[in-house]
């Protein structure tokens, strides 16, 4: 049981980086047909709870809100926040 209590950390927050991915590319490609849009808070809220790094290689890739400055520090400070969240599962 604790060896999969270890692995929950990565597991959260594969699940998250790819939902944040998938929702940036969703929302390009709404926004180009110019049709209903994923909400910007549903991008930030996501992008904050550890899920940076997949928006911010969406943006990259996409080339989606590269303008909003909001999103890079959103999506840094949740890559920030995976990083804690992977430095304390490693502690005791």
């Amino acid at each position: 049981m604790m060896g999969l209590l270890r692995h929950l950390p990565w597991v959260y927050l594969m699940i998250v980086n790819v939902f944040e991915f998938f929702a940036m590319y969703l929302d390009k490609k709404r926004a180009e047909k110019k049709r209903w849009r994923v909400p910007e808070f549903d991008l930030l809220f996501i992008g904050i709870i550890g899920g940076g790094i997949g928006g911010l290689l969406a943006q990259q890739l996409f080339h989606h809100k590269t303008r909003k400055l909001r999103f890079y520090f959103f999506f840094i400070f949740g890559t920030l926040v995976a990083i804690a969240i992977i430095c304390f599962s490693y502690q005791g």
